[in-house]
């Protein structure tokens, strides 16, 4: 049986999550609040395995609650249910212990899924939010990466050349046959290469083919 407190400040929103959840015996509604001050009063005396819990709330902020909650009951885990999903207030959750954010769109089904997974200590983000989390993680990633330009005064246009048809997946003697060179040529060209842009590897020179457009994926 998983105990839950269920912490919004809006007795609708409450009394839809009760119904809900009524007719499903793993789950018992041991609580209600509709502020931070109560659920702090209200977690004196009882102790449930998790909060659902509202980031709009009327006297602190869901955040600072789950940051108070982790720190005095790390026994009991989060899990934000909100109508508020930009990446600030998803971060934050993530930094303030929560296990789980759910938009407050979704469905019976993952409501329950998600309970069911936070109940046991892990961590439950629905599609829509861990799309979110991906797409900041890949932009800070491009973000942090060294931009390598390439101009005609980097590169030659042989090296270009070379270059192209290597992260094409053309072996030396391939490319010395379609370029009329020599294979010894083409290693030299590929290691000036790699000294000019500071590639450590043969992946370096094709990751840095693909993010540059040099070849199409």
């Amino acid at each position: 049986m998983t105990n839950i407190i269920l912490v919004d400040d809006h007795m609708l929103v409450r009394d839809g999550i009760k119904a809900l959840l009524s007719d499903n015996n793993d789950i018992c509604i041991l609580g209600e609040a509709s502020n931070g001050k109560e659920l702090l009063n209200m977690l004196k005396s009882s102790k449930p395995h998790m909060l659902l819990l509202d980031i709009s709330l009327t006297d602190y902020s869901g955040i600072e609650l789950c940051e108070i909650v982790r720190n005095e009951y790390p026994e009991i885990n989060v899990l934000f249910l909100s109508m508020y999903t930009s990446e600030d207030y998803i971060f934050n959750s993530i930094k303030a212990g929560a296990k789980g954010y759910l938009p407050k769109n979704i469905s019976r089904a993952e409501l329950l899924t998600a309970i069911a997974r936070v109940s046991e200590g892990k961590e439950y983000f629905s599609e829509s939010i861990s799309n979110i989390i991906l797409k900041s993680y890949i932009k800070k990633a491009k973000e942090s990466e060294p931009e390598n330009h390439i101009t005609e005064e980097d590169l030659s246009k042989r090296e270009l050349e070379v270059l192209k048809l290597f992260a094409e997946g053309c072996s030396n003697p391939q490319i010395a046959q379609k370029l009329f060179i020599s294979t010894r040529t083409v290693e030299s060209h590929k290691n000036h290469v790699m000294q000019k842009l500071n590639l450590k590897s043969p992946v370096d020179l094709i990751k840095f083919a693909i993010k540059n457009h040099i070849i199409d994926i």
